[in-house]
């Protein structure tokens, strides 16, 4: 069983962000990738069906979400990002941030030692801390919440990777949670489709699952769904559109761009949306 719990995922993200490192024409280099992915996070991709041929998307998503971090930093004056569920990103020591900023890394106490291990001494960027935290705890993530809600007072939340393995119930209960937190101005997050959770759930489903890491959200409302809950699109960025731009298409990308334009306006315009990354902000 390569994934035991769901924290393994982000062994697994880790090793594509090394495979990008290691490329002479790399679009991002993060230096610590290949040792927190260590052995494990080869062997789950190498156990997916199509796992490496899938590097791609979780490569774009990785510099689209490093752009419009930085982005939102520079012209919303943002002063803390929260990253929830932050498995073993290393932006806050690959990523050009000012020491004035604060960013909270929040995820479970063992995938949060386990990289402080593995990063050492290396210095930070910004003021980095940890916050070990379950939240699917609800009082745990609202005592959470206030806290920051409190110390901050224009903030970025980053749940990259997170929400497709939550229920809509979970993601409702965290969407209020950050609306209720009136320092929580913008939230960044990657978004699929129906119709991609039904191919990942047939590809990878049974190894995921086994980890409690099953894909679970896709509204087929899109991000009008966010609405309810006191969310409101301010940019989607397509992962297809992005991946043309950074030279990063999946293999036979070409044959899908053809078929899409036999189909009408509205279902091209739904195949743009398969997967994105969105840029909320309070409505």
């Amino acid at each position: 069983m390569t994934i035991g719990h769901i924290s393994d995922t982000a062994r697994w993200v880790a090793h594509y962000r090394a495979m990008e490192t290691a490329r002479a024409d790399a679009i991002f280099r993060d230096p610590f990738a290949a040792a927190l992915a260590g052995e494990h996070g080869e062997r789950i991709m190498n156990s997916m069906r199509g796992g490496k041929r899938a590097a791609w998307a979780m490569i774009v998503r990785t510099k689209v979400f490093d752009e419009i971090i930085l982005e939102t930093i520079a012209t919303q004056g943002v002063d803390t990002v929260v990253n929830l569920a932050a498995g073993l990103c290393a932006r806050p020591w690959r990523l050009p941030l000012s020491p004035s900023l604060r960013w909270v890394d929040v995820d479970f106490p063992e995938i949060l030692a386990y990289k402080s291990g593995i990063i050492g001494d290396a210095p930070a960027h910004c003021r980095y801390e940890q916050q070990p935290t379950d939240l699917t705890d609800d009082s745990a993530r609202a005592a959470l919440f206030a806290r920051l809600g409190a110390e901050s007072k224009r903030a970025l939340v980053v749940t990259e990777g997170l929400i497709i393995y939550l229920t809509p119930e979970q993601v409702g209960g965290l969407a209020r949670g950050m609306r209720d937190t009136p320092s929580f101005g913008w939230w960044l997050t990657d978004l699929a489709h129906p119709r991609l959770l039904r191919m990942m759930n047939r590809s990878w489903a049974r190894g995921a699952a086994k980890g409690n890491a099953k894909f679970q959200f896709a509204p087929a409302e899109g991000t009008a769904w966010f609405r309810s809950h006191g969310w409101r699109e301010r940019a989607f960025h397509s992962a297809g559109d992005a991946a043309r731009r950074l030279h990063r298409e999946m293999a036979g990308m070409w044959f899908w761009d053809l078929v899409a334009r036999l189909y009408p306006k509205r279902v091209r315009e739904e195949f743009k949306r398969m997967a994105g990354y969105v840029l909320f902000e309070r409505s």
